[in-house]
């Protein structure tokens, strides 16, 4: 096995995705930790905050789980993990060359040891979120437009109210943010007959879509320009990873930029909109409506305004999750192996740089 990369892979997946790990090459060698053996990979945290999962039952004792993952992780070149990475990896796997993480995001890990030394090589999931999360943008924006929540709080009434819904065709969404998942939503958004402004990081000046390579989108405005891109939007979509630049981008200012109809759908992270500045706009009408799927923090208390809200919608982080959704992050994984083996560029590779 010496001669061999050893793959430890630190998340439960069902028995046809490790195997297709191992069809990628007879070059490596990979280790499926069990559940005991994760749990102590994780050094005994939760897998999510405010989530516990409790000791699995087995014949393994804890000592044996232990003495199991401290073999694995100390010949482990490639790790395949959810974004609960200890904090002691580095230590832990000292011939560890490259971590893949099942999540887009990397704001739990971006000001880690693990990322900014420099010594292991990190990439996402980046991309494989664009359908589901397309699709609830989609939804929520159908949802504010024909009354939905609305209609649901006045059944709970039995109550017969009429109201006047309105449509998508002809009005204006306008995307912050154009990585995998803008695209897809401005694809769709662009398919139902809507126009579509959106930011792009790299943008320096505003030009025509399809002058700057965006064939769905109408108008790419550069980041400072984002109020006139709120004040022209009838539905705003977070899209944007959570960096030291992207936090609280949305706030007051950017909200009194909006138009006093206009509804934000936020599938980012919660700390990209200054949460109590949202309640406040909210609470007062300034805006109106917001679709969360993500809020700040997570979960979301349970004597938060927001929760009580009429024009707002929330949703406990479920957008990008699918039963497809390990498929595809497993098969990104795949062709991300054979990269490495082949010495090729790897996908989503994070720049700390840039926070992503």
């Amino acid at each position: 096995m010496a001669d061999k990369a050893r793959v430890a892979v630190v998340l439960p997946i069902a028995p046809p995705m490790l195997e297709s790990i191992r069809k990628v090459s007879d070059r490596l060698d990979v280790v499926y930790l069990s559940a005991m053996q994760r749990l102590m990979y994780r050094e005994g945290r939760p897998l999510w905050p405010g989530y516990n999962e409790p000791p699995p039952a087995g014949e393994e004792t804890e000592e044996q789980a232990k003495a199991t993952v401290a073999e694995v992780l100390a010949a482990t070149e490639v790790l395949l993990s959810n974004p609960m990475v200890p904090d002691t990896i580095l230590q832990r796997a000292p011939n560890l060359k490259w971590l893949q993480l099942t999540s887009a995001g990397v704001d739990r890990l971006i000001d880690s040891d693990l990322v900014r030394s420099g010594k292991v090589m990190v990439t996402t999931a980046s991309g494989i979120h664009a359908v589901p999360i397309g699709e609830y943008v989609i939804g929520s924006m159908l949802a504010f437009a024909k009354g939905f929540p609305r209609a649901f709080r006045n059944q709970e009434k039995n109550l017969w109210q009429g109201y006047v819904a309105t449509e998508l065709e002809g009005a204006t969404v306008g995307i912050l943010g154009l990585g995998a998942i803008g695209r897809h939503v401005a694809r769709l958004a662009q398919g139902m007959g809507m126009r579509v402004l959106a930011t792009r990081r790299s943008q320096k000046e505003r030009m025509p879509g399809e002058d700057a390579g965006e064939p769905f989108v109408t108008e790419i405005f550069p980041r400072d320009e984002i109020p006139a891109l709120l004040g022209q939007s009838d539905y705003v979509v977070l899209a944007v990873p959570l960096t030291d630049e992207s936090r609280h981008m949305i706030g007051e200012a950017e909200l009194r930029a909006m138009k006093p109809n206009a509804v934000i759908v936020n599938i980012a992270r919660g700390a990209v909109i200054d949460q109590p500045a949202l309640i406040a706009a909210l609470k007062k009408g300034a805006i109106g409506g917001a679709a969360l799927d993500v809020t700040d923090p997570e979960p979301l208390p349970a004597d938060s305004e927001l929760w009580g809200l009429d024009n707002v919608m929330v949703t406990p982080h479920i957008s990008g999750g699918t039963p497809k959704y390990m498929t595809r992050a497993i098969e990104l994984f795949c062709d991300n192996l054979r990269r490495y083996l082949e010495g090729e560029t790897l996908r989503n590779v994070v720049d700390p740089s840039r926070g992503y």
